[in-house]
């Protein structure tokens, strides 16, 4: 994701400056994320929703169910489909008009993380093998950009999953169903986190916010599942990570991420 301001020289230097004694500037530890958040239910025309606020990074996902036909490469699964729209009002570097390969990349990376790890089990969204099917969407709307799009992201995505009601379908014939009143919770089989890290100088921090994504010469992004296998990676901007640097990368964001699935999203599972 391409960032469009430049940060000033004498709070580079400072930034720098305590990034070498070890520091950040709001006090956090380089493992350390910023508070999280997560509302849910908060869209009442949606199936489901969430809002996750990380710092003052603020994402608002809504979900969405359509019944049409699977993919023809796919006719006995449900259709995932994920949108994000980077609202100009969230940041000056938001650009008004068609989607634009900011959009098209948060987009991409939230899919794959919710694709790679299956956090949906699409078997059970399937009704009439090749003719009717559940499509999923997910909409993924910025309404505050202060750093770390992609975890935000992925959180409220999963957050608003797991709070979505599906109606229960009854069968009447090959080519004929009824939508009943009952509704049964959207089949749910993983509860994936990404972690996202800036590599600045030779320091590599998580969590950044938007000053430190500006300082940064490379990041990038980790999906994880439910079993903390590594299902996603994704780098960005032109800098580039050792070997070593990579290998370290993982195990501390499979530490990192194990830990804030289990305080928010396991927690936000129980009360579902």
């Amino acid at each position: 994701m391409k960032t469009h301001s430049i940060i000033p020289l004498l709070r580079k230097k400072t930034l720098l400056t305590l990034l070498n004694k070890g520091e950040r500037k709001d006090g956090r530890t380089f493992n350390m994320y910023r508070k999280i958040e997560i509302q849910t239910n908060i869209i009442k025309s949606a199936e489901g929703s969430a809002q996750v606020r990380i710092g003052n990074t603020i994402v608002l996902t809504g979900v969405k169910l359509n019944l049409g036909q699977p993919y023809p490469d796919a006719p006995d699964q449900g259709v995932q489909i994920v949108n994000a729209e980077l609202i100009p009002l969230a940041s000056p570097s938001f650009e008004p008009g068609p989607p634009d390969e900011d959009d098209i990349e948060l987009s991409r990376v939230v899919d794959r993380v919710l694709r790679s790890s299956e956090t949906i089990d699409l078997n059970k969204l399937s009704i009439i093998r090749g003719k009717k099917t559940w499509i999923v969407y997910i909409d993924i709307y910025i309404l505050n950009h202060d750093g770390n799009l992609f975890d935000a992201s992925v959180i409220a995505s999963v957050a608003a999953l797991l709070t979505t009601k599906i109606p229960k379908i009854e069968i009447v014939n090959e080519n004929k169903i009824k939508i009943t009143e009952e509704k049964v919770d959207l089949p749910i089989r993983n509860l994936p986190v990404s972690v996202t890290f800036s590599k600045i100088g030779n320091h590599i921090i998580v969590d950044p916010c938007y000053e430190e994504e500006l300082l940064s010469d490379a990041m990038i992004t980790v999906g994880i599942d439910s079993e903390n296998n590594i299902c996603t990676l994704q780098k960005i901007k032109e800098g580039c990570f050792k070997p070593d640097e990579i290998l370290d990368i993982l195990k501390r964001a499979i530490n990192v991420g194990s830990k804030y699935r289990e305080k928010y999203l396991k927690k936000l599972l129980e009360k579902s």
